[in-house]
């Protein structure tokens, strides 16, 4: 089995689908791995590293795809890459598919691609083992934006995160208690901030509660509660997993233009569409944007600025899977591992998840996963 590793061409992107230490496991077990030149470079991964592991390194794109059963990436093709693909591949990378073009699924479809996206890989315990990986990352690179955008000299309140004696920290609101708001309200903590949590799902402020020992206030999410949080907040972070249309952007613009001037929005649900009205995709390069006074951080790819520590954490849950397929045998048409199969949204030309059917209306027909 060969697996190839694509350069990524998305605006910013800095990671690589897997290390070279990756790499080295999966030729133990008999692969062949060829690396697309470059690949690695902006996670300081020099070609050289993944020569030493023995991956062969090509210097085109078609070269790379064209050699592989298997076709690694992190963000999902661009348009002038689709025709890299050629018939049966499976290609694995994530899909944002709630914010695809469905002439995309069409490409994939009309070539016979086995598509699996990462987001849509389940655990055996019905987790989302790629997606709490990504989430957790988001959330902590979150405090790390929260601190420096709020710098006088960055346009933001000139707040201090977590204060000093004698004077308040920054208030930091969160919406969403799930893997993204818990891991950016820990990192939170640490600097000293006060953090308000909140959710709609009461189960889940419980579990805050515990787990942060009462030092994280719960709240329910409620339109009143929304629009105070709004009110209140030097920094407010979205980090609500957007499933269905109500939790699409939940915040709405009155509410922004009520927010302190200076303050910041964190909105980690951008790569699902967004939960602030006024959000809108921005780029690692040009990360920022003023509207109504209120600074907004809406990069969809935030693991990426921690590129190096986002492909260690991408390769480690990535490489179970791999050398499952390479341990019991890799068919293109039949994709015996379940967490994988989980994960497939086409195959053999047709579509096979139902989040194809619920965003585009798409007639499906779902793998049998056990």
């Amino acid at each position: 089995m060969v697996i190839g590793i694509l350069k990524e061409r998305f605006p910013s992107e800095q990671r690589v689908a897997l290390s070279p230490f990756g790499v080295e496991s999966l030729l133990n077990e008999g692969a062949q791995v060829i690396l697309e030149s470059g690949a690695g470079v902006a996670a300081r991964f020099q070609d050289e590293d993944y020569r030493k592991v023995g991956a062969d390194v090509a210097y085109t794109a078609e070269e790379t795809a064209g050699r592989a059963d298997i076709l690694l990436k992190v963000m999902p093709l661009l348009k002038d890459e689709f025709d890299l693909l050629h018939d049966g591949q499976l290609l694995m990378s994530f899909q944002h598919l709630t914010t695809a073009r469905k002439g995309f699924i069409d490409h994939l479809l009309d070539n016979n691609i086995t598509a699996v996206a990462y987001e849509l890989i389940r655990g055996r315990d019905d987790s989302f083992p790629v997606m709490r990986l990504m989430s957790e990352i988001s959330g902590k690179v979150a405090a790390q934006v929260a601190a420096r955008l709020l710098r006088s000299d960055l346009g933001g309140r000139g707040v201090l995160l977590g204060g000093l004696a004698g004077v308040a920290p920054a208030a930091v609101v969160i919406v969403g208690a799930g893997v993204s708001g818990l891991s950016a309200a820990q990192a939170i903590l640490g600097h000293g901030a006060q953090v308000i949590l909140l959710d709609n799902d009461l189960d889940q402020l419980r579990a805050a509660d515990r787990y942060f020992y009462k030092r994280v206030t719960t709240v329910m999410a409620s339109p009143e509660n929304l629009r105070r949080g709004c009110r209140i907040a030097d920094v407010f972070i979205g980090a609500i997993s957007i499933d269905d249309i109500d939790s699409h952007h939940i915040i709405s613009e009155d509410m922004v233009k009520t927010m302190k001037p200076g303050a910041v929005i964190i909105d980690i649900s951008i790569n699902q569409g967004g939960c602030v009205e006024t959000s809108r995709p921005t780029t690692i390069k040009d990360p920022v944007f003023k509207k109504h006074g209120v600074i907004h951080y809406c990069v969809p790819n935030m693991p990426s600025v921690v590129a190096r520590t986002s492909t260690y954490a991408l390769t480690n849950v990535l490489l179970p899977y791999l050398q499952t397929f390479l341990r019991t045998g890799f068919d293109h048409a039949n994709i015996t591992t379940p967490c994988i199969r989980r994960g497939v949204m086409t195959h053999e030309g047709k579509g096979t998840h139902s989040v194809l059917h619920d965003i585009f209306g798409m007639d499906v027909e779902p793998f049998e996963c056990c």
